[in-house]
């Protein structure tokens, strides 16, 4: 049976966005009867990126860990969750053949094993180097020499990531990408090599202001390739790499259960990114009436700390433990291990424009003030904060 979150109330309580995009790492934050924090410090510094995770802490910004033990369920939404949400059904497995690559800065020890535990608490087959399904790569796709893990922050993003696609795509092969450091420099040219390694997806759970990043634009041009990147958490504006209109958007929802006929209901999240790009051409493929450059997002999914995740991830240095991440850090490699799952092929971020019906239409919710509705709030047909919606099976995600 699905584990689900009981009935969650007032999950409007989130603070305003504006406010938060210069708050440090550990400022508590709330959303409903949740607390949280962000892992990565922003805003980014000029020509470097942040990671786009949220913890799920107490009141005092002490994240709620709980120890692996034997016949311990972790709290959080877990795969069968997080598919049975999306309509993926037991067939929607992948393939081992189709590869999704991470990429995130600096190094993760212990990504192996921490991803072993996800895998085995929640039954999905074991993915190990020794059987081919996962490996780790620098940014020059070598095994080694790795950058340090100089920042836990970065590590937990990987966590996040790997086991996320892992949900969504169980019989994926894995890859992760560790850029030497958080400037956009190393990130997309671990872009650029997640590409030549032949990722059918590259996800990224970063970003940081637009402005200034047309020269590192070209590394996330990768055709036929799915490269999903998370919009933000800021609440309303555009980030990079998300604004580049060869990039697959990822916005963020509130997930509840409910008793419709899908068993979920879902709501734009106060936090995910959206807007108007200042910089970037609009793609042939979006036809939104008032901006227009490139609009952001494209799709969206689960983000809202008030309806987390379920992640076994470092709690330090040394030690890993079972944690709840949120933000569309969580969308983008949901996301992408859906664009696994189908396999099919990939042209840029125009297949979901192509499949309205076999998405979640969103139509509630805002991520902060505008002077467009749409751009941010969620509304009938296309929104900037939930794009085109969310998934709805594995159609509008590849076609065959």
């Amino acid at each position: 049976m699905s584990r689900m979150f009981a009935r969650l109330t007032g999950a409007a309580l989130l603070l305003a966005a504006t406010a938060a995009a210069a708050l440090p790492p550990h400022h508590v934050m709330r959303s409903g009867s949740s607390f949280y924090t962000a892992l990565c410090a922003g805003p980014a510094v000029a020509g470097h990126a942040i990671c786009h995770t949220k913890v799920v802490t107490d009141q005092t910004g002490s994240p709620v860990e709980n120890d692996d033990a034997p016949g311990f369920v972790p709290p959080g939404l877990g795969p069968q969750d997080l598919r049975s949400a999306y309509n993926l059904g037991e067939d929607d497995v992948g393939d081992p053949g189709t590869l999704i690559a991470v990429v995130a800065a600096f190094g993760y020890k212990n990504a192996e094993a921490d991803l072993a535990v996800y895998r085995a608490a929640f039954g999905l087959p074991p993915c190990t180097s020794d059987n081919g399904c996962f490996s780790k790569v620098n940014q020059s796709g070598v095994a080694g020499p790795y950058p340090g893990q100089k920042a836990l922050a970065w590590a937990q993003e990987s966590a996040l990531d790997l086991e996320m696609a892992s949900a969504m795509c169980p019989k994926c092969s894995l890859v992760l990408v560790e850029a030497n450091t958080d400037s956009y420099a190393n990130l997309g040219a671990a872009v650029a090599t997640a590409a030549t390694l032949g990722a059918h997806v590259i996800t990224n759970s970063y970003g940081g202001d637009e402005t200034g990043t047309r020269k590192f634009a070209a590394f996330y041009d990768q055709p036929g390739v799915a490269v999903v990147a998370s919009t933000g958490d800021v609440g309303y504006g555009v980030q990079f790499p998300a604004a580049s209109p060869k990039v697959i958007a990822v916005g963020g929802t509130t997930l509840t259960p409910d008793s419709s006929d899908r068993g979920w209901s879902e709501t734009a999240w106060a936090g995910g990114g959206s807007g108007c790009s200042a910089l970037y051409a609009k793609p042939n493929w979006q036809n939104d009436p008032s901006c227009p450059n490139r609009m952001v997002a494209d799709i969206a999914a689960v983000a809202d700390p008030a309806t987390a995740v379920a992640v076994y991830a470092p709690s330090s240095k040394t030690v890993s433990s079972w944690q709840k991440f949120a933000g569309t850090s969580v969308g983008a490699p949901l996301i992408g291990g859906i664009y696994g799952a189908n396999g099919g092929t990939v042209h840029y971020g125009r297949n979901p424009y192509n499949h309205p019906n076999a998405l979640n239409d969103i139509t509630s919710g805002s991520n902060g003030t505008c002077t467009v509705a749409y751009f941010c709030n969620a509304q009938a047909g296309y929104d900037g904060p939930t794009g085109m919606g969310s998934p709805n099976g594995l159609k509008a995600f590849g076609q065959p």
